[in-house]
Formats: C-alpha cells, structure tokens, sequence
C-alpha cells in the first residue's frame, strides 16, 4: 500500500484533486494530511469534505486548532475573528466539525517509522512529552536550546532531529520543501501561490503541482 502524506492545504481544494491526480491517487492509497487544512484559501469545506468522504487521515495544525476552538466557544475575550477564519464558521458543516476534531496531534505509523505532525518534534524529548504547542507551531531551536515558533531565528528544528523515527511535517512555509536525513518538510506555500506537494511512501519521491493564484500574501503564520 502506498501512502501519500499532503502538505498544508489551506482551502486548496482545486489543487489538492490535481496533486492527487498527478500521484495517480487510488482508493487503496492511504492519504495523511499535515495539518493545516482550512483557512486563507477559497474552499475550506471542499477540502475538510474531500477528507471526510475519502476516508483520509490527518493531524491537526494550527489554524485548524484556531477555528475549533472558536467553534467551541473558546476564543479569546476581546477578539475578533479574522474574515479567512470566519469564513471556515460560516462553511463546515456539523460532519465536518465531528471530523476535523476528531483529528489528533500526531500520528505514528510504526510499521513506516513514520511521525507525522503539522508543527514539528523538540529534538531529544520523547513523543508522548511534546508540548501541544510545539507540535502545532514549532519552525526553530535557538542556539541554547529553546524552540520557537520563529523562522527568523535559530536552526530548523528538522535539520537537529536525530531520528530514528522519519517526522514528515508542514506549517513552515517560509523555508518551503525540506528534505532532511530523518525529517521531511511539506509546506511549499500553495495558498501563497507556490505549490502543493505530496511525499509518496514507500519510494520516498515528492510530487507538487503548481497554485492557481496566490490568495493571500505571504507571512509567516
């Protein structure tokens, strides 16, 4: 069986059917998501729905956690809700919702040694002890140490991940596609008019397609 770990796909739903024609995607493939898979493109739903009825995997990312938790009541007093957002309240149906968090931190696939997490792994502390707020948001680790959701300082923290689990990850736009000796990086910035891009297991090869359009401008979120 083969199985197709997908980059952030953040609403793409047009590009995420092309990437999955371009891996020449059967039923019989097992396809994981790596987080992030609403918010800033056109068609959050698509893509949750696409997920839901093909039976796809996924770990939760960041902008997923956001919307959930304003789904559920939980948003931070005094805040307002960003149209991108907003738009992923107004679209998801109730199935989506039971789906998307239904979705959990990581996922390991022992019989590939895989990790698969949106965020990333704090080098040298064991999987089940990761902070939640690390496996979402973590791109570096400062020089003494310290992870940072930042991109712009410090070390990637996939280029001092020692193994020997291989961590398959997205949300670090910034860098794009990083192919590291036992992590692989995934976000090469669709929704920024980049591309989507697939890691296809067991061969080990990445296929992308190319973004209609960038729908919003590049940041580092």
């Amino acid at each position: 069986m083969r199985t197709l770990f997908i980059g952030d796909v953040h609403g793409c739903a047009e590009e995420l059917d092309a990437l999955l024609t371009q891996c020449a995607w059967q039923p019989d493939d097992r396809v994981v998501l790596v987080g992030d898979l609403v918010a800033k493109g056109p068609d959050s739903a698509g893509v949750v729905r696409r997920a839901r009825e093909q039976g796809f995997l996924a770990v939760r990312g960041n902008h997923d956690a956001h919307v959930l938790r304003w789904h559920a009541g939980r948003g931070p007093r005094g805040k307002k809700l960003k149209p991108e957002h907003q738009q992923v309240l107004d679209t998801l149906t109730p199935e989506d919702w039971a789906w998307l968090e239904s979705q959990p931190l990581y996922r390991f696939f022992p019989e590939l040694n895989v990790v698969a997490v949106h965020g990333g792994l704090v080098p040298g502390v064991p999987l089940e002890a990761q902070k939640e707020d690390e496996l979402l948001n973590l791109r570096s680790i400062l020089p003494d140490g310290t992870p940072s959701k930042r991109v712009d300082a410090g070390a990637p923290w996939a280029s001092l991940w020692q193994g020997p689990e291989l961590v398959i990850f997205g949300h670090d736009a910034m860098r794009g596609i990083q192919r590291h000796p036992h992590a692989v990086g995934l976000d090469s910035g669709c929704v920024y008019g980049g591309k989507l891009s697939a890691y296809v297991m067991p061969e080990g090869r990445i296929v992308s397609v190319l973004a209609k359009r960038a729908y919003v401008d590049v940041d580092a979120s």
